[in-house]
């Protein structure tokens, strides 16, 4: 009867927490951990150290589900010989809080073989809740922290007992495998810069004796007036190909993305960076490079990182021939500027970026 309960009490907590879990993260992982195991007096064992192994997936940024195999071997107190347990199970955990060390609760089932000295073996029921402490220190990489309470049931009885409550305190390691979900959509200012030519409308053929239309730019910005929804902008002013209408202040050159913990330009930062040399170079505006990054690392650690990608694009920028005197200079913000929620896959991609800051 008590191993139905507790059957039904992990299978209503782990449906009840994945029911409502949106696939935002979708990475699976594998986490290995070291801990002590405090034998229940029943045991007649000494307490001793514990290995386990993990393999789950988060089903949402709050919740994960974990299959795991553990072992651990006792020495027996009053006579030679040892206590070896190994335990197979399936362990639901559901975060709290924002960043930094989340708490956490977590339930799980199995079952657990046991071999006593050699001579008296036996499986049984296997039960575990318990509290821990997790951080994430990169995008792939965290540390946890776990109390446990485990009870086992015994098919047969061991010393004259079918039941045991041990607790266990362990350290352990979650490596997610694969890259967080996908990069947002570009920026409008990014497109606007990654399009070399406006969209052109069909149209039926021009009558052949008809004369040309004349082609003008009377504002002097580079985009033809039949295209130009913003005909009177000021002299130099850096515009949008697609439109003729004004750049913001801080160009987001979304396009240009760097693989988690580099600073190497990627293929496909290319072709938005030699737009950006055009308009450098067509327009009398001056500009800065700043970097920024999520949340994920140490303030310090994630300012240098975000420096080194700002000055990758200023040396691109300068290698293509943008004069030295329109780039005042490169900084990387670190985390300190975030432009949306650290609390998910898209909100942290957003916020790895690089802009162009017109300093004019």
């Amino acid at each position: 009867m008590l191993r139905k309960i507790m059957f039904a009490a992990v299978a209503i907590g782990l449906y009840s927490a994945s029911a409502v879990a949106q696939d935002e993260d979708g990475r699976w992982y594998v986490a290995p951990y070291v801990g002590a195991v405090f034998n229940d007096s029943k045991r007649d064992a000494e307490n001793a150290a514990i290995l386990g192994l993990g393999f789950g997936r988060y089903l949402s940024p709050n919740f994960s589900l974990e299959g795991e195999i553990n072992r651990f071997d006792s020495d027996l107190e009053l006579t030679n010989g040892s206590w070896q347990v190994t335990g197979i199970g399936l362990t639901g955990r559901l975060f709290f809080g924002g960043e930094g060390w989340k708490p956490y609760a977590l339930l799980g089932a199995g079952t657990a073989r046991s071999d006593r000295d050699g001579s008296q073996k036996d499986s049984g029921f296997d039960f575990k809740t318990g509290l821990g402490l997790q951080n994430r220190f990169t995008d792939n990489l965290s540390a946890r922290f776990e109390a446990v309470y485990r009870f086992t049931q015994d098919n047969k009885s061991i010393l004259g007992e079918d039941d045991y409550s041990d607790f266990i305190a362990n350290f352990g390691l979650v490596y997610a495998l694969g890259e967080a979900s996908s990069m947002p959509e570009a920026s409008p200012e990014a497109e606007a810069m990654a399009e070399p030519q406006a969209e052109q409308l069909d149209s039926p053929p021009a009558d052949m004796d008809a004369p040309p239309a004349p082609i003008n730019d009377d504002d002097n910005d580079g985009v033809l007036n039949d295209i130009d929804r913003c005909p009177d902008t000021a002299a130099g002013q850096m515009v949008q190909k697609k439109d003729g209408c004004p750049v913001q202040e801080v160009i987001d050159l979304r396009g240009v993305n760097f693989d988690f913990d580099k600073c190497t330009l990627r293929t496909d930062a290319v072709a938005i960076l030699d737009n950006a040399v055009e308009v450098l170079k067509n327009n009398d505006i001056n500009v800065s490079v700043e970097g920024h990054t999520d949340s994920v690392g140490t303030d310090a650690y994630n300012e240098t990182l975000s420096d080194c990608r700002a000055k990758v694009v200023l040396d691109y920028l300068g290698g293509n021939g943008v004069a030295e005197g329109k780039i005042t200079g490169s900084k990387g913000w670190g985390e300190s500027k975030p432009i949306d929620t650290n609390e998910s896959a898209e909100g942290r991609a957003r916020n790895r970026r690089t802009e162009l800051v017109r300093q004019n």
